[in-house]
């Protein structure tokens, strides 16, 4: 089943995506909601309205050259923040009014804002090619928009503010994708989920969901054991 068209066509383009970025394209096209979690947007409209960017580039400096393939950017938060203290994460953040119409562009002008304030990308150099359905993160009331990008021209990046981003960080798809590095992460709560053990990281919640889903519907999921188990504390 496909999606209807993304309306907001006037900041996405796909000429001149690489070939490796066609899979991912096609989940942008074909992926349902319920697809990606159990978690939506409640239907009275409730809920802060944000947007992540899901951002993959081709690798760069020596992990180009020893051949590591694409690569995803994430970023660590701040342990002093309020929601997701620590958490590995895309860049993102909630929507300001100056971005726009939330059903529009909002999301798409949120997710570059906020990376570039996050991680010090240059958006010139980011080409959006499509956004996935609005997620729903209960803990923080979060409706989410992952907005899918291609660093057509990266730029260097690290943690601008100290107090919201401890660091900055690329993996390669490679090891998202390595068995060896997968897990399901169990929290006291209840909550079991896919989780990721890369770059001296522990990806999980809402990212690693979303990881894990497009791994997953694009082709790229490799058999990984799911009885390996990380337990979480309630600081997490």
């Amino acid at each position: 089943m496909t999606r209807t068209s993304d309306r907001r066509g006037g900041m996405l383009s796909r000429e001149g995506l690489p070939g490796w970025l066609d899979p991912v394209a096609r989940v942008v096209d074909t992926v349902l909601p319920t697809e990606l979690s159990r978690f939506l947007p409640p239907e009275d409209g409730a809920g802060r309205q944000s947007a992540v960017l899901i951002l993959f580039g081709d690798g760069r400096g020596e992990r180009q050259e020893q051949g590591a393939g694409p690569e995803l950017l994430l970023m660590e938060r701040a342990g002093t923040l309020r929601s997701h203290a620590g958490q590995p994460s895309f860049p993102g953040g909630a929507l300001d009014p100056e971005d726009g119409d939330p059903l529009g562009d909002g999301p798409l002008r949120a997710a570059l804002r906020e990376a570039e304030e996050e991680t010090g990308l240059d958006p010139a150099g980011v080409q959006l090619f499509g956004v996935l359905p609005r997620l729903y993160i209960p803990v923080s009331h979060f409706v989410v928009t992952p907005v899918l990008g291609w660093w057509r021209e990266p730029s260097p990046v690290g943690a601008v503010d100290p107090r919201e981003t401890a660091r900055v960080f690329t993996v390669p798809v490679a090891d998202l994708t390595d068995p060896a590095n997968r897990a399901t992460a169990v929290h006291p709560s209840g909550f079991r989920g896919p989780a990721f053990l890369v770059e001296s990281a522990l990806v999980w919640g809402f990212t690693a969901g979303v990881i894990d889903r497009l791994l997953h519907f694009a082709g790229w999921e490799r058999p990984w054991d799911r009885e390996k188990q990380v337990p979480l504390d309630w600081r997490s």
